[in-house]
């Protein structure tokens, strides 16, 4: 059984509004259940555990009251790595596979998320990323170090899919030791487990600034989301 948790627990500063990311109107409804939506589609998915910000927790337990998947609606920590871990806490034994994804990324496909549950089920760790096409340079200050080789370079996306016993693994090896990256793969990298990569989707974007959610507002549909049973 798949289990996925839902980070929305974060502030969003960059996105320059009032009020956390995950909680932002597009196109009359909030950002959260454009995600919400598409994980609740995916058969294989029985439970999901959305994570928002503390004062944020009631509205988001009535907004999601009719989601028959939804299992809990819980507190963010201060930092995303406690979130996510709070979420997964909150999963049942029976959820085998974990999903950590971002509602911040309000327009993955079904289509992906059958990926990497496909990839998860066969490699373990399965995580999608699109090649890098610019060219990337490492810098101190405000001098060039060094050019990379984008060929060896991608970037990664949500939604990311692990065997639940290697993340739980995971987890408290970087709790006791202090490791913490930018995603969920990273703190598995340490355990060296291998982490594969699939394809990602250059519509999966990330909203982050302004620019981003003027450009979601123009791709996600206008119409209500409606609970599926």
């Amino acid at each position: 059984m798949v289990g996925v948790v839902l980070v929305g627990g974060g502030k969003g500063r960059r996105l320059g509004q009032n009020i956390p990311k995950a909680i932002v109107s597009v196109n009359g409804q909030r950002l959260f259940l454009f995600s919400l939506r598409s994980f609740s589609q995916i058969p294989a998915v029985r439970e999901i555990v959305l994570v928002l910000p503390r004062r944020w927790v009631k509205a988001g337990r009535k907004w999601t009251t009719s989601w028959k998947r939804v299992k809990k609606v819980v507190a963010g920590g201060k930092e995303r790595h406690q979130s996510v871990w709070k979420g997964i806490q909150q999963l049942s034994s029976e959820c085998e596979i974990v999903l950590i994804h971002d509602v911040a990324r309000p327009l993955v496909s079904k289509e992906l998320i059958h990926r990497v549950i496909k990839g998860t089920r066969k490699y373990g760790a399965c995580i999608p990323a699109l090649p890098i096409t610019d060219t990337v340079k490492q810098v101190e200050g405000s001098r060039v170090k060094m050019t990379l080789d984008r060929e060896k370079l991608v970037a990664v996306q949500t939604p990311q899919g692990f065997i639940r016993q290697i993340l739980e693994k995971a987890y408290r090896l970087a709790f006791q030791r202090n490791w913490f990256g930018q995603d969920d793969a990273f703190l598995v990298e340490q355990l060296s487990v291998p982490v594969s990569i699939i394809p990602g989707e250059e519509k999966n974007i990330k909203v982050t600034h302004p620019q981003d959610l003027a450009l979601i507002k123009l791709l996600l549909p206008g119409k209500k989301a409606k609970p599926c049973k």
